[in-house]
């Protein structure tokens, strides 16, 4: 590092998990780019603050994760097209020497997965959101525009899934985890199925061949609805594609350059094999 080094972080409570900064780091360092990127513990309720610190000590980019997304928007001078429905940025952009401008590549990286590592196109296609919270908003609003016929949101609270389903009208509607088997595509956007946690966001009986099933939940690598989604003949994936992708989109607007996404996934893949 020097004093011209360019400096990225992500911010979340907690953090410590993240492999944010490997997967950027390994691409910074494929593309011999000056730049590094470090991670920053943020308490609940303290985002907007740390987003004016990054403002003041010159980040040049900001991740933002849980569970700061909706709290860091009011820090920021300007929203995108894409953040401002969701009310919610996982990406912060810095234009000229002060403005922070909030973004969100969640949608966006969870298509690319979903084409690029899966080779699954969503449109006409029914689908079941699992929760309700920033990456399932991010996920609804994504498949709606993708050309999904319908997309069901499925979460404990209902009046939390009307809010998700209302950003797609027409498209989105409130629903329960039990109509999974009459769907082509199921997203768990839920922390169930994390490191201890062998529950299942869906009934396991509803599981099946034709569908594909999307944890976006990555470590454990093998989360029990991945595991029995292909005990029932389903394909299934977990959320690693989805986390590589977004943050590609993040680099891509940080840097201008394009991201080395074999070079991201391996790095992730390497980190995640050293935990297990």
């Amino acid at each position: 590092m020097a004093g011209s080094t360019r400096v990225a972080a992500v911010i979340g409570y907690p953090i410590h998990h993240s492999i944010s900064p490997v997967i950027h780091n390994a691409a910074f360092r494929a593309l011999d780019l000056d730049w590094v990127f470090t991670a920053f513990e943020v308490a609940p309720g303290r985002a907007a603050a740390a987003a004016e610190g990054a403002r003041d000590l010159g980040l040049a980019g900001l991740s933002v994760t849980m569970p700061h997304k909706a709290d860091v928007v009011r820090a920021l001078d300007r929203l995108t097209p894409t953040a401002e429905p969701l009310g919610a940025v996982n990406t912060v952009v810095r234009q000229g020497s002060r403005q922070l401008v909030g973004d969100n590549t969640d949608g966006a990286g969870f298509l690319d997965a979903l084409r690029t590592d899966e080779g699954f196109d969503p449109a006409g296609r029914r689908c079941l959101v699992v929760g309700a919270g920033g990456a399932a908003r991010a996920v609804v609003l994504a498949l709606a525009d993708a050309g999904a016929v319908e997309v069901i949101v499925a979460n404990r609270t209902p009046a939390r899934a009307e809010e998700a389903a209302a950003l797609a009208p027409g498209v989105a509607r409130p629903g329960s985890t039990e109509e999974a088997d009459s769907v082509e595509l199921i997203v768990n956007a839920t922390p169930q199925g994390m490191a201890g946690d062998l529950s299942l966001p869906v009934p396991a009986s509803t599981l099946g061949s034709g569908q594909l099933v999307v944890d976006l939940v990555y470590h454990p690598v093998l989360t029990p609805l991945v595991e029995a989604a292909r005990q029932r003949g389903a394909a299934a994936a977990n959320g690693l594609g989805m986390l590589i992708h977004q943050a590609a989109h993040a680099f891509r607007l940080w840097t201008g350059e394009d991201p080395p996404l074999e070079v991201m996934s391996a790095a992730a893949l390497a980190d995640l094999a050293l935990r297990d």
